[in-house]
């Protein structure tokens, strides 16, 4: 490949990955059939195990240090045997340091389920996607289970009390709720998950993005994740990913974007060096200090990790509180 190689010794904090086994539990769209619609196609590859030695091996050499998993939409009857199950793997593997975890914010016992997700040692955020159109052109203000929902707010409101973020997907035509949100909740830090969602790179559709982008940017508590970017039948590249890459930089400023791996569904479109590569690549003429910052200090400080050891304590410093 003709990209830049991200140098062997550069520490990377992977902030959105998955740990998966649907022989052992139970994920409704990893196990039943017939599959879901998905924005990559044919997720089959996929849906099979994938644990940190999986995961380590798939990113070697780039030289991961820690990593923030993200709730796997696993059975949503039991979303506290997930984050047991996680506990369990990171004990094990000393894979993942941080946890997002499963918390659906309209839920009749909402309150009771952030509850004992923040009493886990990992949990920094929940995701709970919000009901959302599938579609510019269908997208509407006040749907049930959206961002607007009172009763979802409802739930949304419980996650300052526990010192929990949140993490968001929603597609960009979504994120004039979001900025509502962010603006009626400043205490909340919002995650934004793969760089909202921009699979149309149309003239228009990219600029519809960055106007929604820019919107939600003008609020301190957003952060955003530039990850799963990837183009269906398409190959992860530079030419087609660098721009949104570049564009999400200057909208957020390098101060509030992570790159992430979003694996194993990203290996759909890419191997994660070379998806990891690309990031780097897309960032060259930055500043070390702004690189050292998307690619590893941002996370840290956003999610807080539990170290592996003691050595990587000592690397991350005063990151951990």
């Amino acid at each position: 490949m003709t990209e830049q190689i991200i140098p062997s010794e550069f520490p990377v904090f992977d902030a959105h990955q998955h740990f998966w086994d649907p022989q052992e539990n139970y994920h409704p769209w990893l196990s039943d059939e017939p599959m879901i619609p998905f924005r990559y196609g044919d997720y089959g590859p996929i849906r099979r195990r994938f644990l940190p030695p999986d995961y380590l091996a798939a990113a070697h050499p780039i030289r991961v240090v820690g990593s923030v998993y993200v709730e796997t939409e696993w059975n949503p009857a039991d979303p506290i045997g997930e984050t047991r199950y996680i506990h369990q793997i990171a004990a094990r593997h000393g894979f993942p340091n941080a946890v997002v975890a499963q918390a659906w914010l309209n839920h009749p016992e909402a309150a009771s389920l952030i509850a004992q997700q923040a009493a886990f040692p990992l949990v920094r955020s929940v995701r709970h996607k919000p009901a959302a159109a599938p579609s510019l052109a269908e997208a509407r203000r006040g749907r049930t289970g959206g961002m607007d929902d009172p009763r979802w707010r409802d739930g949304f409101a419980q996650l300052h009390r526990h010192g929990l973020m949140f993490d968001l997907q929603a597609p960009w035509w979504e994120l004039d709720a979001a900025a509502d949100l962010a603006a009626d909740f400043p205490a909340t830090t919002i995650v934004l998950n793969h760089a909202g969602l921009p699979a149309d790179r149309s003239p228009e559709g990219l600029e519809g993005w960055r106007r929604h982008m820019a919107r939600l940017a003008r609020h301190p508590n957003v952060a955003v994740k530039i990850s799963g970017i990837g183009l269906p039948g398409r190959p992860w590249l530079l030419a087609d990913n660098g721009p949104v890459i570049r564009d999400a930089i200057a909208i957020f400023g390098w101060q509030r974007c992570m790159f992430a791996s979003n694996f194993p569904v990203d290996s759909l479109v890419g191997s994660f060096a070379t998806i990891f590569n690309g990031f780097y690549a897309a960032t060259q003429g930055l500043p070390d200090a702004a690189r050292l910052a998307l690619f590893h200090d941002n996370a840290v400080g956003i999610y807080r990790p539990l170290p592996q050891d003691a050595d990587e304590k000592s690397e991350m410093g005063g990151a951990i509180r």
